[in-house]
């Protein structure tokens, strides 16, 4: 077999070069830059620095800003208004002298004068339903933009500042030098949008039937923009869809609601014993020892009695949180609330729920062991969870994230009834919400200019997460699943957007804002790229080592894309910029397949290249090993004679020559079937070729090989094959991994209809 294919590849070599020869022309073609896919990605890359190293870890001058927050908070139930005062403290670590502090506003996205809807495209239907007719054409817009009443220092006087839509700047009274602190104040309140209603990440839901409201509550409060060595301030307008860009802090805050209301949020609850009943608290102490059942804080019948009453006293909640971006809570009379123990490491945390009874039986059912589930998912693929709990609030319409809270969807019918549907898109969503504590609540990407950082890397968790909880809890699965049915992650599931009309696909290095097909765009795709360079290309082992040490460089500070990049490659030694180019940078799309197949016989008749070969390398042409391909004259002579290469007088010759006895007894399979099979790359992305070859009798083998393969010749490779069996299929991605977007072209022979290819039709259908 060695033999064969150093004769085989001598043999190949001299034919290419010869054909190379003959086709030289006489007119030079212009010259041009290097286009390879494989070329590094230097030209896009920022030069590593003192902040950010080539190896994609923080360098020895990296810095971030701190901002720290006292706030006492006040919702008015009977109006829906939120009310605020806080002092924000400042620290500039930089090593820049700033003139000047921007704050966001982003309430302001809601303001009677806000820009947001100008920029979105809107058409008069020929038919659509009342509601939608009343708010687009009749219904005055909400004003639910931040009232801004003081802007001043601690001592009381003044500060200038200038709002511009949802960006305040605040003049200093003096420049801040590095290492300086500055404290000032702000004062503000605004009306609370109906989330269901009008939209948005945060606000309420009103329930008509007991006149109440379950409150999720953020983007409250005005807060600190970053500041960094990327671009210095990060100021970027909020439009109302890429989210947001925060720096870390302390916070401590108190939160004024009814007497009645049940409430959690960020941090610690410092003053529980005050706001706890004396069931309640020994229903905690009990859920801090529970680890496997949630335990009900508040029942369904304490809630559903609070709720058709109101009470006209108020309650004080204090929450104190350390070294988090940002801080969001949720308040309700109608809130149930359950909590259970969660080991990690050697400390435990507490997943909690808060849902009023429309969530129930769903919610009771399943929502804390999501939670739980997702934290011991995500602390395996990255870092054991740093906070103390993590709470999941049930409300309608809403998915979205904050410092140890989110609020999620998915609502049983009237009667308490769900579907599958309904389960698993609950399931998800609390998965997907509660991961994002890592990404980007601690490892803190800029969401306002690359959603894919934080969605995408989060979605290709939550898939792992997904699969995790299907194994863990599979009472959890319907009937008819063997494993979770994740959404997104399968590479199958990404190929019709990846197939798509190019005109409305944008790379997934683009801003949020303008990015086509958000959904697709930052969190499939990038998600989906993820899966496949763990699964085909590096394998589990090193793409998790990469994986995690990603995510322990940049805890608790702001990573870049490149510091994602070049990490995966500094941590697994696997050049990847071929693979960041074609997934992240451009929107090529897979499409491998099988151009044609050649067999070839072994024949001792020297044949006219041969011949020729001969004469130019001045050798006798019976040293030669010859091949004649199907179809050619004396083929069907060479198959029924049966000629084997290890037969030929002159290779026995030459294994005498130069093989031990040991290695002469290794060469027991000999060679009687020779191909050469050319795939053909229509689409412009590079990947591995994965191909699976049948023989005559059922057996199977499959050889991966490196997109590598495509460096010299984008368009096409052939792979020159010598069997002892007769191959009778051939089969490009046979499990598809590679989000090939045309598999019509990914078997030989095209007629065939062994039940392999049926299994195979049937994948690509489903």
């Amino acid at each position: 077999m060695k033999l064969f294919k150093y004769l085989l590849c001598a043999m190949l070599f001299t034919s290419f070069n010869s054909f190379a020869q003959d086709d030289v022309t006489t007119e030079r073609e212009q010259g041009h830059t290097n286009q390879n896919k494989f070329k590094q990605l230097y030209e896009e890359f920022s030069t590593p620095n003192m902040f950010r190293t080539g190896s994609g870890a923080p360098g020895p001058g990296y810095y971030q800003q701190q901002a720290d927050y006292k706030m006492d908070i006040e919702i008015d139930d009977d109006k829906a208004k939120l009310y605020g005062e806080e002092t924000i403290t400042y620290t500039n670590n930089s090593p820049d002298e700033l003139k000047y502090l921007w704050v966001q506003l982003d309430q302001n996205v809601r303001a009677k004068d806000s820009k947001t809807p100008l920029i979105s495209n809107s058409v008069v239907r020929p038919v659509t339903t009342s509601s939608n007719a009343v708010t687009s054409y009749l219904k005055e817009s909400f004003d639910g933009g931040f009232h801004i009443d003081e802007v001043k220092d601690v001592k009381g006087k003044d500060l200038a500042h200038m709002i511009n839509r949802t960006m305040m700047r605040v003049e200093l009274p003096k420049p801040m030098q590095s290492g300086d602190q500055f404290s000032f104040q702000i004062k503000w309140w605004y009306n609370i949008n109906d989330h269901v209603k009008d939209g948005g990440r945060s606000g309420y839901e009103y329930f008509e039937e007991n006149d109440n409201r379950a409150y999720v509550i953020a983007q409250f409060y005005p807060r600190m923009a970053v500041y960094n060595d990327v671009e210095g301030w990060q100021n970027s307008q909020f439009w109302g869809r890429d989210e947001f860009a925060l720096p870390f802090g302390n916070f401590d805050v108190n939160i004024t609601v009814p007497a009645d209301h049940i409430l959690d949020g960020t941090g610690v609850l410092t003053n529980r014993e005050e706001v706890f009943t004396k069931d309640m608290m020994k229903r905690y102490n009990k859920a801090k020892k529970s680890y496997d059942e949630p335990v009900m804080i508040v029942t369904q019948d304490e809630a559903e009695k609070a709720e058709k009453s109101k009470s006209k006293k108020k309650k004080t909640w204090k929450l104190s949180a350390k070294m988090v971006r940002d801080f969001g809570f949720s308040t309700s009379r109608k809130f149930l609330w359950d909590m259970m123990a969660v080991k990690l490491g050697d400390k435990d945390v507490m997943a909690v729920s808060l849902y009023p009874k429309e969530g129930n039986p769903l919610w009771e059912q399943w929502s804390t062991k999501a939670v739980a589930s997702t934290l011991k998912s995500y602390s395996r693929m990255t870092f054991d969870y740093p906070y103390h709990k993590a709470i999941s609030v049930h409300a309608k319409q809403q998915g979205m994230e904050y410092p140890m809270i989110c609020w999620n969807y998915g609502r049983p019918d009237k009667k308490g009834n769900y579907s599958d549907r309904t389960k698993y898109g609950m399931i998800s969503v609390i998965i997907h919400e509660v991961g994002h504590n890592w990404f980007p609540m601690i490892i803190n990407s800029d969401e306002r200019q690359w959603t894919w950082m934080d969605e995408g890397l989060n979605t290709f968790t939550q898939y792992v997460a997904e699969q995790d909880f299907g194994e863990w809890h599979p009472g959890a699965l319907s009937p008819n699943d063997k494993a979770y049915p994740s959404r997104r992650g399968p590479a199958k599931n990404i190929v019709r957007y990846m197939g798509g009309n190019q005109d409305y696909i944008a790379p997934i290095m683009t801003k949020g804002l303008n990015t086509y097909q958000f959904g697709n765009n930052a969190y499939s795709k990038p998600a989906t790229a993820l899966n496949i360079l763990r699964e085909t290309i590096m394998g589990r082992d090193l793409f998790d080592y990469s994986f995690s040490e990603y995510a322990n460089r940049w805890k608790f500070k702001h990573p870049t894309p490149e510091d994602f990049f070049r990490t995966m490659e500094d941590a697994s030694a696997v050049d990847l910029d071929w693979f960041w180019r074609g997934w992240f940078y451009s929107t090529d799309y897979t499409d491998i397949g099988i151009k044609e197949v050649k067999k070839f016989a072994v024949t001792s008749t020297p044949n006219e290249s041969g011949n020729r070969i001969a004469k130019r390398n001045n050798i006798d042409p019976k040293d030669l090993v010859y091949f004649i391909e199907e179809g050619s004259e004396g083929y069907d002579e060479s198959i029924k004679n049966g000629v084997a290469i290890d037969n030929l007088p002159t290779v026995k010759e030459y294994i005498m020559d130069n093989f031990t006895p040991a290695e002469q007894k290794e060469m027991n399979e000999t060679p009687k079937f020779f191909y050469e099979v050319t795939f053909n790359k229509p689409g412009g992305l590079v990947m591995p070729l994965i191909v699976e070859y049948t023989y005559a009798d059922g057996t199977k083998k499959r050889e991966t090989y490196p997109a590598q393969i495509w460096r010299l010749n984008d368009k096409e490779v052939s792979k020159a094959i010598a069997s002892n069996k007769e191959i009778v299929g051939v089969m490009v991605d046979p499990d598809l991994e590679t989000a090939d977007v045309d598999t019509s072209n990914n078997v030989w022979p095209k007629e065939v209809k062994e039940s392999d290819f049926d299994k195979f039709k049937e994948k690509v259908r489903n």
